[in-house]
């Protein structure tokens, strides 16, 4: 890789107003992006689908916590493999501290295919504290991978695909509002790559304001 020119400050300067220009139109369409995606319609998820965590059985209710939005991240684990996915496990070291994310009313969760028995020593080893759930469990209307994309059929066989889908909670009915794959995962992670994703945006609980995650009150 060859180094960029070596110039004086002042052109320096002249080159990065320019790129700020064109970085502060990326953000302008980012921002329309991001109210057409809210704009989005949503469907009702009707089906019982069943996941196995570190409390037993659970629905996908029961993965919102109490709270209006939930953010699953389809980690890639298929049932016969020993281990996670990397780049999914890079991108689940990028979460961090799920307190800011709690704090505005949005719950996350990991969600893979293999047994909770497997995931269980992976997610040990990595350190992890972030709730993650097995859909290895039998369900009466479909795989919650498959059902959501991030599973699919190919050559008479089913491959894993990173992804993250949203959801809204309203009462006891449960809506799915937004999926990205692959790609579409690229800059996510952060707090605010991730609220961006959902239908309440940055701040369903009416404000912004961040704090040290020992202090918020949720």
């Amino acid at each position: 890789m060859s180094h960029p020119e070596i110039v004086s400050r002042e052109q320096w300067r002249a080159a990065r107003e320019e790129l700020l220009r064109k970085e502060e139109a990326v953000r302008r369409a980012r921002e329309v992006l991001g109210e057409a995606r809210r704009r989005l319609p949503m469907v009702e998820v009707d089906a019982e689908y069943v996941f196995e965590g570190g409390d037993g059985k659970a629905t996908l209710l029961d993965l919102f916590e109490g709270r209006s939005q939930l953010v699953v991240h389809h980690f890639m684990f298929a049932p016969e493999w020993e281990t996670g996915c990397p780049c999914c496990s890079a991108f689940l070291d990028q979460v961090g501290h799920l307190a800011h994310l709690r704090a505005r009313n949005t719950s996350f969760a990991a969600v893979s295919r293999a047994p909770f028995t497997r995931i269980l020593p992976f997610k040990a080893r990595m350190g992890w504290v972030v709730p993650w759930y097995s859909a290895s469990c039998s369900s009466s209307h479909g795989d919650f991978n498959l059902d959501f994309g991030a599973t699919v059929e190919s050559d008479g066989g089913l491959v894993e695909r990173p992804g993250v889908s949203c959801f809204l909670r309203d009462r006891d009915r449960v809506f799915h509002t937004y999926s990205a794959y692959d790609d579409g995962l690229d800059g996510l992670g952060t707090l605010a790559g991730l609220l961006d994703l959902t239908l309440l945006g940055r701040s369903p609980a009416g404000s912004d304001r961040l704090r040290l995650h020992d202090e918020y009150d949720y």
